[in-house]
């Protein structure tokens, strides 16, 4: 198992590093369709979608089309209102449960959470064209969260952080995992390799209390992404969203930390 998970995500790696410093946006959008594609699948699935291949096509297409013609308020707007989703559905659902499947009030929240996937990957377009650093420090947020999570729940956890939800996790994990970006991104700052990264940015317009701030809210983003993924996966009884990535279940357990940050991210971009 553990062979199967390197493999997969050494390939995965290599091809996302290729086809982000391809410098070809065409090729980017591309790639970012394939996946959006199943990252929309897998969601439908999880709300009993009767036909998720169709309905997660005609979102692939919305994708395209914004990530190519899309002007930049329109783009903003739809990172605001994806913003908010997650501050007033999407996140307080943690707490107030999901709504029982094959209703309407869960194919709202499907197409509620289709948006967001839409905005995620969108964001990632605008901030591909920014630049490739700029675009895979931002994501870099996450992953060191994740991580940072990881190591210190296994050393430290003690208090569940949701136990219905997610039992592994742990309220000392998240802090380790904020921790873990704070220090990283501090760092990263120094580096004359590194000015354009996005945490360069945040601290050169608002300094290390900006700083600080931005990042906390993205970890806290991050950990509601990957609550509410679960949060799906426990009502629709299933362990993985897909068994599209071998060892490591479907596409979007691999994002689902990323879907509330990179809007935030992106909406945070344009305003600096």
């Amino acid at each position: 198992m553990l062979k199967t998970r390197v493999i997969t995500a050494v390939v995965l790696l290599a091809i996302l590093l290729a086809v982000v410093f391809s410098d070809s946006f065409p090729l980017f959008v591309l790639a970012a369709a394939l996946f959006s594609a199943a990252a929309f699948w897998e969601s439908f699935r999880l709300f009993r979608n009767n036909r998720p291949a169709p309905a997660a096509l005609l979102w692939v297409i919305v994708f395209v089309v914004i990530a190519f013609r899309g002007d930049a308020a329109r783009i903003g707007a739809l990172f605001a209102f994806c913003v908010a989703i997650w501050a007033i559905r999407l996140g307080p659902s943690l707490a107030a449960g999901l709504p029982p499947l094959g209703g309407f009030a869960n194919r709202l929240l499907g197409a509620v959470y289709g948006i967001a996937i839409l905005g995620c990957f969108v964001a990632i377009a605008v901030l591909f064209r920014h630049s490739p650093l700029y675009l895979l420090s931002t994501m870099a947020i996450v992953w060191v969260a994740d991580i940072g999570a990881y190591f210190a729940g296994k050393a430290f956890g003690r208090h569940k952080l949701a136990p219905s939800i997610s039992p592994g996790k742990s309220w000392e994990g998240a802090v380790g995992g904020w921790l873990a970006v704070l220090i990283l991104t501090a760092a990263s700052t120094f580096p004359p390799s590194l000015a354009d990264s996005f945490a360069s940015r945040i601290h050169l317009k608002w300094g290390w209390g900006g700083l600080f701030v931005t990042m906390s809210i993205l970890v806290v983003a991050s950990i509601l992404g990957d609550l509410f993924e679960s949060q799906l996966k426990r009502r629709a009884g299933v362990k993985d969203s897909s068994n599209l990535l071998p060892g490591h279940g479907g596409v979007l357990d691999r994002i689902d930390a990323l879907i509330p940050v990179l809007p935030l991210a992106a909406l945070i971009d344009l305003w600096l």
